[in-house]
């Protein structure tokens, strides 16, 4: 399966859900933070599973959601671990698979730093990335007020 260019990138995928028990972790903390009193009081007015998963579960678990997205966004635009390990490492620094089917961006710009010696070139793919992070990050910010609860919002009204 390393072998074959169209299954590299869903290996990859693959290797590196080892990082999702920390999102899942942090969604699990968030979802035990929730107060019972509020699925006891919807119980009683007669809401279903579903409405209490959206009107309860999802408004106050927002925040937390939120910063998992943002960081998870960060973390995908830094593909580069799983693909050093697994092609370049072990070979020569040319090689990024069959076909350069795992050349993700990253490993582009550290195979332009460290194999070819163009620093410049890697600094400003390196600068590419950052205002792209930044631009989703910031987009992300602003549309927070739309779908992002706070707890502490209202409360002195």
């Amino acid at each position: 399966w390393l072998t074959d260019p169209d299954w590299i990138v869903p290996s990859i995928v693959f290797i590196s859900l080892w990082g999702l028990g920390n999102t899942v972790l942090i969604f699990l903390a968030s979802i035990k933070g929730v107060p019972s009193t509020y699925y006891e009081a919807a119980e009683v007015d007669g809401a279903g599973l579903w409405t209490r998963f959206r009107h309860i579960t999802l408004p106050l678990t927002s925040s937390i959601i939120f910063y998992q997205l943002i960081v998870n966004v960060i973390g995908s635009f830094q593909v580069f671990g799983v693909a050093y390990v697994l092609f370049v490492r072990n070979s020569s620094a040319s090689s990024a698979g069959p076909d350069n089917a795992a050349l993700f961006y990253v490993l582009y710009m550290y195979r332009n730093a460290f194999s070819y010696f163009r620093n410049g070139y890697a600094s400003a793919m390196a600068w590419v990335l950052f205002v792209v992070i930044m631009l989703l990050t910031a987009l992300l910010f602003y549309s927070q007020s739309r779908w992002v609860y706070y707890e502490t919002e209202g409360a002195n009204e």
